[in-house]
């Protein structure tokens, strides 16, 4: 509520279960000093501008008004308090106004989560359409790996996240975006270079780049069943940019996803396909039951743009537009 202290300054508290419309009336009163006048001004009934300021003078414990039936005036208290009110009023109207251009333009600040190949090899496209539509607004992006994505999102620290299908439980709902592929980058002068795709038997006869444990990427390829890496890796990496510069110096050949690749800005590298195919599923995590802001709903709507294009690139047939989450 607000409390009177000395000089009649008044504070507001949480508890604010009085109308703004009686705040209003209040005003209006004070600024033609009639009861007829203001409930004119702001198109009610007398009686109803008299229940508003009632209710607030109630809520308040003092008398804003003395009143008679030939004159109104402000009492002491509420001289003092007509400024405040109408500080408060064209606050309130101030932060409405804002959530109504958040709703209707997908204004505001996003806060998302993404595994570092997908950061760097999906996110600029889309935030580039982004920006180009909505310039003030801002996007904070948390490079993590898959699982800590995942506890972003579930903790309420990102919106939403980027991340591998393979990861998804609890309260975290799924929706997929593209399906990547892992390849080989080489060196042109690599002798691998010169194959038109490369089996994993191949990789036995070369010294073999791959990504860490800690990444979600390492698991997939070894939960595939594919001895051959896992027992024949030379160089461990946690970041593809690493590998690329070493397999720019031609030290090794480095497994990598297909989005990865295109991210990379080595020149000197080559891709090979990778016999038989190992592949990821990239989803957008949402956690069950949370509604999304509009900015975050008008980000999600590009990066599907993104995936559909990705798969028509690739010459897939588009699957049908998911339902949109939140």
């Amino acid at each position: 509520m607000l409390n009177r202290t000395r000089g009649f300054a008044f504070a507001p508290t949480v508890d604010m279960n009085f109308d703004i419309e009686g705040l209003k009336a209040f005003i209006k009163v004070a600024e033609f000093g009639s009861f007829h006048q203001a409930a004119d001004g702001l198109f009610v009934s007398h009686s109803a501008l008299s229940r508003r300021l009632s209710k607030l003078e109630a809520y308040l414990g003092v008398r804003l008004l003395d009143r008679t039936t030939r004159r109104v005036e402000l009492t002491a208290v509420g001289r003092n308090f007509l400024p405040q009110a109408r500080d408060l009023v064209e606050e309130l109207e101030r932060s409405f106004s804002n959530l109504r251009k958040i709703a209707s333009r997908g204004e505001g600040q996003i806060v998302l989560a993404s595994i570092p190949t997908v950061s760097a090899g999906v996110l600029p496209a889309v935030i580039e359409s982004y920006t180009t539509r909505y310039p003030d607004n801002r996007i904070r992006i948390l490079d993590l790996s898959a699982r800590e994505v995942l506890n972003a999102v579930l903790h309420g620290e990102a919106e939403f996240g980027l991340s591998l299908a393979e990861i998804v439980e609890g309260q975290a709902e799924s929706e997929l975006l593209l399906e990547d592929r892992f390849i080989v980058a080489c060196h042109p002068d690599h002798p691998l270079a010169a194959c038109r795709e490369v089996s994993w038997p191949q990789l036995r006869q070369h010294r073999v780049i791959a990504p860490g444990l800690i990444e979600g990427n390492r698991p997939l390829l070894d939960n595939a069943g594919n001895k051959i890496l896992r027992d024949n890796w030379h160089i461990e990496i946690q970041r593809f940019s690493t590998g690329a510069a070493l397999a720019e110096r031609n030290v090794g050949v480095l497994i990598v996803p297909e989005i990865s690749f295109a991210s990379l800005t080595h020149r000197m590298l080559v891709k090979r396909a990778l016999k038989p195919r190992i592949g990821r599923n990239i989803v957008i995590l949402t956690r069950r039951a949370t509604t999304l802001s509009p900015a975050a709903r008008e980000f999600i709507d590009l990066l599907r743009d993104y995936g559909a294009q990705y798969r028509e690139a690739r010459g897939r047939r588009p699957t049908a537009r998911p339902r949109r989450p939140g």
